[in-house]
């Protein structure tokens, strides 16, 4: 098996890459229920717009969602409408631009690194993105952030071209027109994505790459003029549109609100010191972890090679960006692992006749025992997880974990021995043991955290022909509007009594909300009939909750 996997990746080296990456995502990306709560968000403004047929405004509920341009809504919208069906409320298909995304991103990584090192560089590179905790989470969850990796790696892999083509003699040669619109394209449609943030990251490796070298000649082969053209008519339609339609508050809200507040101060209480992203990445970064500090070390031994510049420049910038930012969330640092990866391939794939310095040396041994920690935590909370949050480990569970723990530990052997390719390999075999584990062994018996798709089933089981859409009193998480449908009234006890007084049928009751609840419905002369009851960890507010099922009928008018 491994010498038919080697042959593959000498054959068909990023088909090969593309399939590994693609396997490796689909533990969870069809079963997973819809989180709470950007993605249920996501997708159920995605769903508002297939439902209205506005693809210029983007709802949810009764409200207008102005945080994020319409880029990725029209993404999942498009593939929604191919493959949902009925009341499309399949969370897969609002998630397949985020496989797509992610796919781009490892291939133009894998293209990107190619401009300056072998295939098997390339692969490693690829595959470390691929495999990576961050980019496998980011891969099946349908929001902004791997389609926005995709359009960054294209842009930047465009940009290394240009910037090589002047200093690197192996790649004197101008890049063609159309792959310079091609790097234009994937910065506008990065913008239609997420805004700013494709603009502020590919400048800023621009300008640090270019006040480093004291020469801005270089951008002159970037066709600045048809490549800002293209990029006003790509943008520009949309942002006039929804400019008028919003009465400007698109702006006000996504720019002010939402855009600049996180750069003032924490929002929404995501805050993080000094550090963080640096600390984080040895969880989020790996298996590619194993080789994280000496990939960084031999890029500041080998600044003065183009290639390597403009990798840890990209990667020192995007860092810098976001761990001064207030506002901190592990997925922002996301578009630095790119040019990281890069660089551990490089230190992976080097010739192992060359002797590493001490600093390597010393750096190696640090992230091998960080991987080491990391992988065994993993295990353990992969293990673990059903135990605290659902119905109990199974015994498949528990040996597939402890085989990705074990697989993780015996990295140790070659690595001591200096074989870091195949240390690197027997990282990535960890990492795919362990989300299989994950995906299809723990993660589907966490019911004490599904509440919502709990929620569903019960009111699906007690539904009757004829009610009308269902209330919720004290229990407002986006994906019950998801599952249940957009008519879904999401209220506290008062307001969800005064509705059900008047039509009847089914309503969801917190236990918080339940006394007011009933009070108010037996004050209209109604009855709540008790149908049904749901308890579990609401993990976006942090606590245990109680909800109720009950059936009302009203009172006579």
């Amino acid at each position: 098996m491994g010498n038919f996997l080697v042959a593959q990746v000498h054959r068909r080296p990023l088909a090969t890459l593309l399939l590994i990456c693609l396997l490796a995502w689909l533990p969870g990306f069809f079963t997973l229920p819809p989180l709470d709560r950007d993605e249920s968000r996501f997708a159920q403004a995605t769903k508002q717009m297939l439902e209205t047929g506005d693809f210029i405004n983007i709802n949810l509920g009764d409200g207008p969602r102005y945080e994020k341009p319409a880029g990725i809504y029209w993404l999942q919208a498009a593939s929604t409408a191919v493959f949902g069906s009925g009341a499309r409320n399949q969370i897969w298909t609002y998630r397949l631009p985020s496989v797509l995304g992610a796919l781009t991103a490892v291939g133009a990584t894998f293209f990107l690194v190619r401009l300056f090192a072998g295939v098997e560089a390339a692969f490693t590179a690829g595959l470390l993105l691929g495999m990576s905790v961050l980019l496998m989470s980011e891969a099946k969850i349908a929001k902004t952030d791997a389609v926005l990796l995709g359009c960054i790696v294209v842009a930047q892999a465009v940009l290394m071209r240009v910037y090589l083509s002047v200093r690197s003699p192996v790649t004197a040669t101008p890049p063609t027109r159309g792959l310079v619109m091609l790097g234009w394209a994937a910065f506008g449609f990065g913008i239609l994505i997420k805004g700013p943030p494709i603009a502020l990251i590919c400048g800023a490796s621009v300008i640090a790459v270019s006040l480093f070298d004291r020469d801005w000649r270089w951008l002159s082969r970037l066709h600045a003029l048809p490549g800002f053209a293209l990029t006003l008519l790509m943008v520009v339609p949309w942002a006039i549109a929804i400019g008028i339609a919003s009465d400007g508050q698109f702006y006000q809200q996504s720019l002010g609100k939402d855009f600049a507040a996180k750069l003032i101060g924490e929002q929404e209480t995501h805050g993080g010191p000094i550090g963080y992203y640096a600390l984080l990445m040895h969880l989020t970064f790996w298996p590619g972890s194993l080789a994280l500090l000496p990939g960084i070390v031999l890029g500041v031994t080998r600044w003065r090679e183009p290639a390597i510049r403009y990798l840890l420049l990209w990667a020192a910038t995007t860092w810098l960006m976001f761990e001064i930012a207030p506002t901190k969330l592990p997925h922002y640092i996301l578009p630095a692992y790119p040019a990281l990866a890069a660089l551990c391939a490089l230190w992976l794939t080097a010739d192992p006749a060359v002797p590493a310095s001490k600093l390597q040396r010393s750096a190696a041994a640090v992230s091998l025992a960080l991987f080491l920690l990391v992988g065994a935590a993993l295990g353990i909370f992969v293990a673990w997880a059903p135990d605290q949050y659902g119905t109990g480990g199974t015994i498949a569970l528990y040996l597939a974990s402890g085989a990705g723990v074990a697989v993780a530990l015996a990295v140790l052997a070659p690595a001591l021995k200096g074989k870091r390719l195949a240390a690197a390999g027997m990282a990535t075999l960890s990492a795919a043991i362990l989300y299989y584990a994950a995906g299809f062994l723990s993660v589907p018996r966490l019911d004490q955290l599904w509440l919502s798709p709990r929620l569903a089933d019960t009111v699906a089981r007690h539904a009757m022909p004829g009610d009308p859409p269902v209330v919720t009193a004290g229990y407002a998480e986006p994906s019950i509007s998801f599952l249940l449908g957009t008519r879904t009234a999401l209220e506290n006890g008062a307001g969800a009594a005064l509705i059900a007084g008047k039509t009847g049928g089914l309503a969801l009751v917190d236990s918080d909300e339940r006394e007011s609840f009933l009070a108010l419905v037996a004050e209209a002369g109604g009855h709540a009939e008790t149908l049904d009851e749901v308890s579990g960890l609401n993990y976006s507010r942090g606590r245990e909750t109680r909800i109720t099922l009950y059936r009302v009928v009203p009172g006579a008018p």
